[in-house]
């Protein structure tokens, strides 16, 4: 079916932004993200119109809005010279994966329109930018012990912050799906939980005996009703103030990792993702197969999970070089 091209194209956006809310049960930041980028690419094409249009007087209310018509490979390679050119309010041009994500927004938008019958510019003709393979972080064993030694376990808040840094480690959560556990997700005597992560994905994690002792300890020293599993003894407190009102927030728990990595005085950047990326090099490290890490990570595809084939690289020499009769 061929449908208009005169559609206004911010009606079409705005209908796309709900399908991935709730046909595609993406998170709201990720919603937030193509929301962005996607208006990003919708004033840049009504800047464009608008100055191609003659003159002020013949300019329609609607003359200047774009429509299905201006989605075109033209415009958007118009689009990409502007994203290599525009700067941020700091005056850094946008990096070469940021400009990225615009296009990937973009080409995501382009198959859902194709899906719902409307013909437009082909998602592959649009090539992603270049960007340059960035290395993947992860601690070292010894890093790992040294971060998680820092907290001062005599206060309610260093007990928090013990159990966040174990239970991170113990088993890759992502920082969303750390402040979104509630106290009845956790069972310490199977030492697992369940998780919803990203796309809705429901899947199994575990705990290690370690993470469970510094769990068990810090939820005894509790004295209050609050549901979050993690919450925040800072700023206003006040026996009437809700669940998610308590809850730490995901900027708190990326806050406290960089206050004990400073203290542990490790020389690189240490996110609530470099122990995420800790605990699958750790596992990998120590025989666990690509796969099980995929489950374990909840990743959808294999081809993310790959991104750790460094480590199984080097166990594989490191399997050559003692077994091989050849290095003998």
């Amino acid at each position: 079916m061929n449908k208009s091209k005169n559609v206004p194209l911010k009606q079409l956006i705005n209908q796309f932004l709900d399908y991935l809310e709730i046909e595609r049960n993406c998170s709201p930041l990720t919603s937030r993200n193509y929301r962005h980028y996607l208006m990003r690419f919708y004033q840049f094409l009504k800047k464009r119109k608008s100055r191609s249009l003659p003159s002020p007087t013949s300019r329609g209310v609607s003359a200047d809005r774009p429509t299905l018509a201006d989605l075109n490979l033209e415009n958007i390679r118009k689009f990409r010279i502007f994203l290599a050119r525009v700067k941020t309010p700091q005056g850094r041009f946008l990096k070469k994966v940021t400009q990225a994500y615009h296009v990937i927004a973009l080409r995501a938008f382009l198959r859902w329109l194709i899906k719902n019958d409307y013909r437009v510019v082909a998602p592959e003709k649009i090539e992603l930018p270049k960007t340059e393979s960035r290395s993947l972080k992860f601690l070292t064993a010894e890093q790992v012990t040294k971060l998680l030694n820092q907290p001062t376990i005599s206060s309610i808040i260093g007990l928090r912050d013990k159990a966040i840094l174990e239970l991170l480690f113990s088993t890759g959560l992502r920082v969303s799906e750390l402040v979104a556990l509630n106290r009845d997700q956790i069972n310490l005597k199977t030492r697992e939980l369940g998780v919803i992560g990203k796309g809705g994905r429901a899947r199994v994690v575990f705990l290690s005996k370690r993470a469970v002792s510094w769990l068990g300890r810090y939820l005894a020293a509790r004295d209050d009703h609050y549901r979050p599993l993690f919450i925040r003894y800072s700023g206003k407190r006040d026996p009437s103030m809700s669940d998610e009102e308590m809850r730490l927030t995901a900027r708190s728990v990326q806050r406290l990792i960089e206050k004990y990595r400073k203290k542990a005085r490790i020389p690189i950047q240490v996110t609530p993702h470099v122990l995420r990326h800790s605990f699958a090099t750790d596992l990998l490290f120590h025989g666990a197969d690509l796969r099980s890490v995929q489950e374990l990570l909840g990743h959808k595809n294999i081809a993310t999970t790959q991104i750790y084939t460094h480590i199984t690289n080097r166990r594989l020499r490191e399997t050559h070089e003692k077994y091989h009769s050849g290095n003998q």
